[in-house]
């Protein structure tokens, strides 16, 4: 499912316009994506939890030349479903 699927079938489920739905799903992941780049978390009971992990810096290789590369440190989003989430999806 793409992003404007999404956005039809919330708009009919909810009966709102589409026009609506599409800014509300767009102001709720930016809100998400702007809570998590701070370090928060972002909860939806039975849903799940939007929030960040630290990475550590670590040496990899290049598969082409199999030389040693640096990686350097970074933050990466992480996502964990709810109970509710994992119960429909079994």
């Amino acid at each position: 499912m793409n992003k404007q699927e999404l956005v039809d079938k919330v708009a009919k489920k909810a009966e709102v316009p589409k026009k609506n739905t599409q800014a509300v799903i767009d102001a709720m992941t930016e809100a998400i994506m702007e809570t998590v780049k701070k370090g928060d978390k972002v909860t939806l009971v039975g849903f799940g939890t939007f929030s960040s992990i630290k990475r550590a810096a670590r040496t990899g290789r290049n598969p082409q030349t199999g030389k040693e590369i640096k990686i350097a440190a970074r933050k990466a989003p992480k996502f964990s479903a709810g109970k509710s989430f994992k119960e429909k999806v079994k």
